[in-house]
C-alpha cells in the first residue's frame, strides 16, 4: 500500500467516526439530524419535522421517527 492510501484510508475513518459520534450525541439528546438518502435531505429523530410537499400539503411522521419526502405521496 502506499502512503497517500494509508493517509486517505485513515481521514476516511477518522470522518465516519465522528459522524457516528455526531448522530449519537443528537439522539442522546432527544434532537433531530438531517442526514442524505437516496439522494434526497432526510431528517431523522423521534421530533423530526413533518415532511411538505411540493404542493404544500403536510404528511404526518411515520412510525420510527423517520420522515422521508415522497414516501406518503
Amino acid at each position: 500500500m502506499t502512503e497517500a492510501y494509508n493517509y486517505e484510508a485513515t481521514a476516511l475513518d477518522v470522518l465516519k467516526r465522528a459522524v457516528a459520534e455526531a448522530l449519537e450525541r443528537k439522539r442522546r439528546l432527544g434532537q433531530y439530524a438531517v442526514v442524505w438518502r437516496e439522494g434526497r435531505a432526510v431528517c431523522i429523530g423521534p421530533d423530526a419535522p413533518a415532511v411538505r410537499y411540493s404542493l404544500g400539503v403536510e404528511a404526518a411522521r411515520p412510525p420510527g421517527g423517520v420522515a422521508e419526502p415522497g414516501k406518503n405521496e
